[in-house]
């Protein structure tokens, strides 16, 4: 059994940009394991710009952004198996993988990084009645046959959910030439970016309309109209609401799920609101040495908070291959309450975390003039104002170890939503 220091699952942004913090910490042997036919993940089928604001300051499509990192783990010479599957990771960092040329094969990791990204939530899961007519995609699936297979998947669109993908899919469809008569979302509120809404919706006139759904699919052999109809609170349609659109597809934008049947394998705790594991201040799991970053963790907005998580989790992968496991240190829980859903990390050790540590979490409703307000135990740490604040942008809050050194007996963070 062929042994590294270091095994990466998923060779997408996550996964590359891991490596190559791993590789500049002083760790040589690394190997990423990736499922498809060529590095970059789910990037290389995003041909939109937007991408590297953050990173490199500027501008860039999908695959120019992956290109880069591609190149930086090709320039540090790490090694990389493309087409295979991995099959089981168990808790002692041991990895089962399948491909062609190496049939099943075992690889013994003295650490792990979880970096398989997420996938969409499909039609079974939204429960949508009606036939099941040709037609039906997932927006992720119409990306990939428009963008990379050349296929136009449709020529009149409704779109179901306004999560990133269906936005930007809503604008690649009619600079494609079909005709998208509508978005419909079941939220009061968008679930994607704002700059979207108004770049691929607002500027081609495609309404979109909240709190709706899709009440039915007409169409044996393919869709032939779609009616969506209006939610009350209860998320239930209002009768009498109902507004029938011809159209020939239909591309569901429903949602994200992170990519953890391998992790539960692996016996990590995931957290019930992220579907993602559950992770401390270094990125580790609740198993020694297994660590995840990207949207295998928590569905991110931005591919550059992506690769910024995915570099510390490279490099506090390296410190556990070089100095082992940390001695226990004294663990505080960051508690999210009051319109706050989730935090990542959900638990800090003071004495061992970074000099600063960026806690990112999404809110669970649209607040507007409200603040991100951060308590130690009881006591009012920082308030900071936000305009606006809603589901689909992540939000963060910045933490110092020098004033968390200032209470030694703290017990709980605290993050919630409170009146500017």
């Amino acid at each position: 059994m062929n042994t590294y220091d270091l095994v990466i699952v998923g060779g997408g942004p996550a996964g590359l940009a891991a490596a190559a913090s791993a590789k500049d910490h002083g760790i040589d042997s690394i190997l990423i394991i990736e499922r498809d036919k060529e590095l970059g993940g789910i990037l290389n089928q995003c041909i939109h710009n937007g991408f590297g604001l953050h990173t490199f300051k500027e501008e860039l499509t999908g695959p120019e952004y992956a290109s880069r990192f591609i190149d930086m783990v090709l320039d540090r010479g790490i090694e990389y198996k493309l087409n295979t599957m991995v099959m089981d990771i168990s808790a002692d960092k041991k990895v089962t993988a399948m491909n062609r040329e190496d049939g099943m094969f075992e690889v013994q990791a003295k650490a792990v990084i979880l970096a398989m990204g997420c996938r969409e939530r499909s039609r079974g899961a939204l429960n949508i009645p009606g036939y099941r007519p040709a037609g039906i995609y997932s927006a992720g699936t119409a990306q990939r046959l428009v963008n990379m297979e050349g296929y136009m998947p449709g020529k009149e669109v409704v779109i179901l959910g306004s999560g990133d993908i269906g936005l930007i899919m809503a604008r690649r469809m009619t600079l494609e030439g079909a005709k998208v008569k509508v978005v419909a979302e079941l939220m009061p509120y968008s679930g994607g970016l704002k700059r979207n809404i108004v770049q691929c919706l607002n500027d081609f006139d495609i309404p979109l309309k909240l709190s709706h759904t899709v009440v039915d699919i007409e169409g044996k052999n393919r869709v032939e109209a779609v009616t969506i109809a209006e939610v009350g609170s209860d998320r239930k349609p209002i009768p009498g609401t109902e507004e029938r659109y011809t159209c020939d597809t239909l591309l569901l934008s429903c949602g994200l799920i992170p990519e953890n049947e391998l992790s539960k394998s692996a016996g990590v705790a995931l957290n019930p609101v992220t579907s993602g594991p559950v992770v401390n201040d270094s990125l580790e799991t609740n198993i020694d040495g297994i660590f995840a970053c990207g949207n295998v963790l928590h569905v991110h907005d931005l591919v550059d908070y992506v690769s910024q998580e995915a570099s510390a989790a490279g490099k506090n992968a390296a410190n556990y291959i070089k100095n082992g496991k940390e001695k226990d240190a004294k663990i505080v829980e960051i508690l999210p309450v009051d319109g706050v859903r989730y935090t990542v990390p959900k638990y800090i050790r003071p004495t061992e975390m970074d000099d600063t540590l960026t806690v990112r979490f999404r809110v669970g409703a649209v607040y507007k003039n409200c603040a991100i307000a951060t308590y130690f135990d009881d006591q009012l740490i920082s308030k900071r104002k936000r305009p606006v604040m809603a589901p689909g942008e992540m939000e963060q809050v910045i933490l110092d170890k020098k004033k968390l050194g200032e209470y030694p007996d703290l017990s709980k963070i605290t993050i919630k939503i409170e009146e500017a």
